[in-house]
């Protein structure tokens, strides 16, 4: 990575996808309409265990303010509400965005050995503005010594907290305050969440179809790797970008153990990050890996927060997804391939991933709910015979079978992220499988639950393949 390093992302994010991935935090926008009431919060962690206390810290324009809890599936649940909490508008400190609001505590609860695990949604409101709310949230984890799920959904919260700009910064400088952008991102701090475009459509169609999850938050993996004890599978859905070495080392423990994992998501574990105060903040220096106090201090390299497939890191994504963004790139979104199809093309219909399907070699399935959006993996690939191969070049496992491709590329900017790099990179999202250990899934697309929320049958139907073998 040597010359001027030019920012991927954020001079090329269309407003509409900007829109989409990070709503201002709290209801600060709702706020900058007239006589709109502020109504914001954070819990005071991002996941608990029932019989834990759970602590909201609250701040709004209003002198009470009602709060109910919803957790968020097939059906929304609403599980406990409390009104007439007295709250009060807290000052926003210079240092939110890197070290946390420090609220005090509005509302504390012991949570209930009854409740289930998911995604517990904190919907404020008030009387005198029925239209308006302000909204965080919580992952309750399955209670201790309670039967498990053999299928555990880590959530993207990292992402979620890297994306959120509340305070004036993020990790990114397309939303930060002047156009500069945060190395240290704090959960401390009302979140910005992206559970609703991609992890809740595939929760919905699971819980609709009785598969059942449990869940965690990103950062359970490093603090809570027991989380992964009796599991036959563990899933990642949709924008999974930010991952701590921690993290990874016990999910590759895990597949090396027999256990298995499906990536459903696209973009995945493309940053590496380092959990500060306690799993509190996330901490990244992204293309200024030059500025990482590892990097001054002359340090070891394997924790550096930058791209996991910096030269000075030297693990790849590819090395635990079988795919990475640098062989890979942007369908339907940053102005790339902007006339794509949305849709996959079978290679290897014989595998068993797409039995019951009838698809057949050529084939295109997904573009209707254009399951290859957004952000797309893949991996050096060569064809012979017109059937694509991996080259392992790349990091790519010696197992992984290329079962589907679309065409994916990067945005000229995106080219100097890399030590090497060639300009108009042009590649593909790939949806393959390895086995080293455990059985590792991967689809190469953050869009695929989309297939799901549309009702694609061959989304469908291949989702539960993958999920009725590899989690039994």
């Amino acid at each position: 990575m040597n010359g001027k390093l030019i920012p991927r992302r954020e001079a090329c994010r269309t407003l509409a996808t900007a829109a989409v991935l990070l709503p201002l935090a709290g209801t600060v926008a709702a706020a900058a309409e007239a006589n709109a009431p502020v109504l914001e919060g954070y819990a005071g962690r991002v996941s608990y265990v029932p019989g834990e206390e759970l602590t909201l810290h609250l701040s709004t324009s209003t002198p009470t303010c009602s709060v109910e809890l919803l957790r968020l599936g097939a059906k929304p649940e609403s599980v406990w509400r409390r009104d007439g909490i007295a709250t009060e508008r807290r000052a926003v400190p210079p240092t939110a965005s890197s070290h946390g609001c420090d609220w005090p505590v509005s509302v504390s609860l012991k949570l209930p050995a009854e409740w289930r695990t998911g995604y517990y949604q904190v919907r404020l409101r008030t009387p005198d503005h029925p239209t308006a709310s302000g909204t965080c949230f919580f992952i309750l984890r399955p209670a201790p010594g309670a039967p498990r799920a053999k299928i555990l959904l880590q959530l993207s919260t990292n992402t979620y907290n890297a994306y959120n700009n509340y305070g004036g910064f993020s990790l990114y400088a397309y939303n930060g305050r002047d156009g500069n952008q945060g190395h240290r991102v704090s959960f401390q701090r009302p979140p910005a969440s992206q559970f609703a475009n991609w992890e809740e459509p595939f929760v919905i169609w699971a819980e609709q179809n009785g598969i059942a999850l449990d869940y965690a938050a990103n950062n359970d993996l490093e603090f809570h790797p027991e989380i992964l004890t009796d599991r036959r599978l563990v899933l990642s859905v949709g924008h999974d970008e930010y991952w701590s070495a921690p993290m990874r080392d016990t999910l590759e423990k895990f597949i090396a153990q027999g256990g298995n994992v499906a990536f459903f998501s696209g973009n995945t574990c493309c940053w590496q990050v380092r959990s500060e105060d306690q799993g509190q903040a996330l901490a990244c220096w992204k293309q200024n890996y030059h500025s990482d106090p590892i990097y001054q201090a002359r340090q070891s390299r394997s924790t550096l927060s930058s791209l996991w497939s910096h030269y000075l890191v030297r693990r790849p994504e590819n090395e635990l997804t079988g795919v990475g963004f640098l062989w890979g790139g942007y369908h339907l979104s940053h102005g790339q391939l902007m006339d794509g199809s949305g849709a996959f093309t079978v290679h290897r219909p014989e595998h068993w991933l797409f039995a019951g399907t009838d698809l057949k070699r050529g084939d295109a399935f997904g573009g209707k709910d254009t399951i290859v959006g957004y952000e797309c993996d893949g991996c050096q690939l060569t064809w012979r015979d017109g059937l694509p191969f991996p080259t392992h070049k790349d990091g790519t496992p010696e197992s992984f079978e290329i079962l589907g491709t679309a065409p994916a590329q990067w945005h000229p900017d995106d080219c100097q992220w890399y030590d090497e790099w060639e300009n108009g990179r042009k590649g593909n999202a790939v949806l393959g499988v390895y086995t080293r250990g455990g059985t590792v899934f991967t689809c190469g697309s953050t869009d695929w639950a989309h297939g799901l929320r549309g009702g694609d049958p061959f989304v469908r139907r291949i989702t539960r393949n993958i999920l009725e073998r590899l989690g039994a």
